[in-house]
C-alpha cells in the first residue's frame, strides 16, 4: 500500500465572479523514500492541490472532493485536531517564502522549540536540544548561536535550510517542499537540492517536491507528474518522461530549459497564458496555446491515456501514436541533450 494516495481530488473556490476550478481530478500515489516531482507553470494547480491533501485550504469557501488517504488513514473527513497531530509529525512541509513563513518576531530556536513540543511531551531544554541539533543537520554553521538569532539576520539560502529544519525537526515520513529554491542563487539552490536529498537518505522519508523547474526534477525525483489547467495532463517515471513525452505541454516545458550546447540559441516559449480556472476553455486546457491544435481538442477534454508499452507512462492528448512519435522525434533532435538531462 502506497503511503499517501490521492483519488479524484476535486478543490473549487466560490468567489463573487463564479467558481474557481483549481484542482480538477488529481490522482497520484507516493511511495515510502520515493520523491515525485510536481511541474507546471504558476497556476497549474500544484500548490492547491497540496494545501488540500494538508488540510490547508479554508473549507468556509472551498468545496473539496474526492479522497486523501494517509498510511490507510483518510484525510478529508479528519477532525481539525486530527490533521493538527498529523502535520508536522507525520507530513512536513516547506513552504515557497521562508520570509513570510518564519515569525520574524521570534527567534529562530523558539519556532524550532515550539514544533518540537507541540507534537512532544518534552522540556524546554530537550527542545532546544533537537532544534540545535536540526539546524546542525541542515549544515548551517554555529548552531549553538544561530539558535537565537531572528530570521532577518540570516541570507535567503539560510532561511530555507531553517524552514527545512523545522519540517524534519520531528522526522516526518512525507515532506512536500513547494518551490523551495525559488528566489535562490544557482549555487545555493544545488547546495538545498543536495541537502534534501541527504537528508531523505538519512531519513527514508517521501518528497513531493513541487516547481516549475523541470531540472530540479530531472536532479531529485523518481516520478513525475506534470499539471497544467487543475489537471495532471501527463505522468510517468522521470527517465520516461525525459526520453520520450506524450504531451504538447511537456513538449513545451522541455524546450523552455537552458542548455551549455545551445548557449547562442533563443530559449523556446509556450505562446500566450494558462488558462482561467474561473473560466476554462472548454475540451482540452492547453489547445489555446498548442501548435497542433485540431476540432476535437476544441470540444472534448481527453483522457489520462496510458502511453504505447507503458501503462505508468499517462497522458492528456487527442493526437494518435503514430503524429505523436513524428513530433517528439523531430523535437528531440532538435534538443540535444534531452535525454542526458534525466541522468
Amino acid at each position: 500500500m502506497a503511503l499517501l494516495e490521492v483519488q479524484d481530488l476535486h478543490t473549487r473556490f466560490r468567489t463573487d465572479d463564479g467558481v474557481v476550478k483549481a484542482v480538477s481530478g488529481v490522482s497520484f500515489e507516493l511511495d515510502r523514500g520515493k520523491t515525485l516531482g510536481v511541474v507546471g507553470e504558476s497556476g497549474s494547480g500544484k500548490s492547491v492541490t497540496f494545501l488540500t491533501v494538508m488540510g490547508l485550504v479554508d473549507r468556509k469557501i472551498a468545496e473539496v472532493e474526492g479522497s486523501v488517504r494517509y498510511d490507510g488513514e483518510e484525510l478529508l473527513r479528519a477532525s481539525s485536531s486530527r490533521l493538527q497531530k498529523i502535520r508536522g509529525r507525520r507530513i512536513g512541509m516547506i513552504f515557497q517564502d521562508p520570509m513570510t513563513s518564519l515569525n520574524p518576531v521570534k527567534k529562530i530556536g523558539w519556532q524550532l522549540e515550539e514544533a518540537v513540543r507541540l507534537h512532544n511531551d518534552v522540556s524546554r531544554d530537550e527542545a532546544r536540544r533537537r532544534a540545535i541539533q536540526a539546524l546542525q543537520e541542515v549544515e548551517i554553521p554555529r548552531a549553538e548561536t544561530r539558535v537565537d538569532d531572528y530570521p532577518h539576520q540570516f541570507s535567503g539560502g539560510m532561511r530555507q535550510r531553517v524552514m527545512i529544519a523545522m519540517a524534519l525537526i520531528n522526522q516526518p515520513e512525507v515532506i512536500i517542499a513547494d518551490e523551495p529554491t525559488t528566489a535562490l542563487d544557482v549555487t545555493t539552490q544545488a547546495q538545498i537540492l543536495r541537502l534534501m536529498k541527504k537528508l531523505q537518505d538519512d531519513h527514508g522519508a517521501a518528497i513531493v517536491m513541487i516547481t516549475h523547474d523541470l531540472g530540479v526534477v530531472a536532479e531529485l525525483a523518481d516520478d513525475v507528474l506534470v499539471m497544467y489547467g487543475g489537471r495532471v495532463v501527463e505522468e510517468a517515471k522521470v527517465d520516461d518522461l525525459f526520453a520520450a513525452p506524450q504531451m504538447p505541454y511537456t513538449w513545451g516545458l522541455l524546450g523552455s530549459l537552458p542548455r551549455l550546447e545551445q548557449v547562442a540559441t533563443r530559449l523556446e516559449q509556450i505562446p500566450g497564458q494558462p488558462p482561467s480556472l474561473l473560466h476554462p476553455p472548454r475540451g482540452c486546457a492547453f489547445n489555446p496555446r498548442c501548435a497542433y491544435v485540431f476540432d476535437k481538442c476544441r470540444a472534448e477534454l481527453p483522457g489520462l491515456d496510458p502511453a504505447p508499452d507503458k501503462a505508468d507512462h499517462r497522458y492528456r492528448c487527442h493526437l494518435d501514436d503514430a503524429e505523436r512519435e513524428r513530433i517528439w522525434a523531430a523535437k528531440k533532435a532538435a534538443l540535444t541533450g534531452v535525454e542526458g538531462s534525466a541522468a
